[in-house]
């Protein structure tokens, strides 16, 4: 063990530094109260707790690759991609000219609801920004 890598305390203790890495995974399901995400190299699973994925479960859609954030090898956050892409599964029907402005509800695939332009409708992709919750575009 290099001098770097560990510190002496009295008494000839010793403590090595904490060990912070990033890796990408699959979100790939959810499995009773956990999700479940895979590392597609090696094929191995890693879970998290619905209340340790909170509030960002509603931009979380199977298939999709997130970063998970280790700490001594083990999970202690993850980050979505920044722009998300979902399907609208429910709103109120539009005005098909995006002149008149207006904006609605939408309820997405994942049961998130955002504010969006009155032209959106079922069926349609749209593209939310995951940090802000907010409409950016059609897919």
């Amino acid at each position: 063990m290099s001098p770097a890598t560990q510190l002496r305390k009295p008494f000839g203790l010793e403590l090595q530094e904490p060990s912070l890495s990033k890796e990408t995974k699959q979100f790939t399901y959810k499995d009773g109260s956990q999700f479940v995400f895979m590392d597609l190299t090696t094929f191995e699973e890693s879970r998290l707790n619905e209340a340790d994925v909170g509030d960002k479960q509603k931009w979380l859609k199977e298939g999709m690759d997130c970063n998970l954030l280790y700490w001594n090898g083990k999970i202690i956050d993850f980050e979505l991609p920044i722009t998300v892409r979902l399907t609208v599964t429910d709103t109120d029907p539009g005005a098909s000219d995006s002149v008149q402005g207006g904006t609605k509800p939408a309820t997405l695939e994942t049961g998130a609801v955002v504010t969006v332009p009155s032209f959106v409708n079922v069926g349609d992709d749209i593209l939310v920004d995951s940090r802000t919750g907010q409409y950016m575009n059609r897919a």
